[in-house]
């Protein structure tokens, strides 16, 4: 990914330099139409992929695949620690909702886009109505370079996160051992040991234990 946020800072450097070996078909279009930006676009919650596969399967059958060039959903490494302590990696979306777009920005390539099922709108400045009431429309926006290398700087070198279940102040109960069927609230959540401490209700005092993912479950 590093070399699409470096081209975009190369791009934004100097005025006559183009794509990595660019066709002739995305030279005429940079020539009309300036060189490519990234965009936001704002999705429906959970549609993401959707979105960018129904983008990425219009590139060719439009014939828009010299102007929309990449679409990308940021994401960072995450490890899910389950109750039993087994681990499980994934991924996380950097920004939920949104898409990003690597694309030359006219009217034919915002209708495009627009049309996609989910696609909410760009992300960009609202153009108020000259006249009447209600609201204007969006002017997309460019990313700046700076910020394009924030994001996909943070994709690449983000260390797995570990995520669990568990989080301060969630009330548990445990599940088995010596304190079997007492209630507490976790204090503290140690995900590589698999472990938390929490602060059980033991002859009307609070008293701290350290228990096992496994010992607990939490309480709604």
């Amino acid at each position: 990914m590093s070399e699409l946020y470096d081209e975009e800072l190369e791009n934004e450097a100097t005025d006559g330099d183009e794509l990595d070996s660019p066709s002739s078909a995305q030279a005429e279009t940079t020539k009309k139409l300036g060189k490519p930006r990234w965009y936001a676009v704002q999705v429906a919650s959970g549609c993401e992929k959707r979105v960018k596969m129904n983008l990425e399967q219009r590139l060719d059958t439009l014939d828009v695949k010299e102007n929309i060039l990449r679409v990308e959903i940021p994401e960072t490494p995450i490890v899910k620690m389950r109750k039993d302590g087994s681990r499980s990696t994934a991924e996380e979306k950097v920004f939920p909702g949104y898409v990003l777009i690597y694309m030359h920005m006219d009217d034919d390539t915002w209708q495009v886009v627009k049309n996609i099922p989910n696609v909410i709108n760009f992300v960009g400045a609202e153009q108020r109505r000259r006249y009447g009431r209600g609201r204007g429309h969006v002017k997309p926006l460019p990313l700046s370079p700076s910020e394009v290398q924030r994001i996909f700087k943070r994709t690449e070198e983000q260390k797995p996160v570990v995520k669990v279940d568990f989080a301060e102040g969630d009330r548990i109960k445990v599940l088995n051992g010596p304190f079997k069927d007492f209630d507490g609230e976790v204090v503290e959540v140690s995900p590589e040991r698999s472990k938390l401490r929490a602060l059980l209700s033991i002859f009307g005092r609070g008293t701290p234990v350290e228990l096992e993912f496994n010992q607990v479950e939490k309480q709604s």
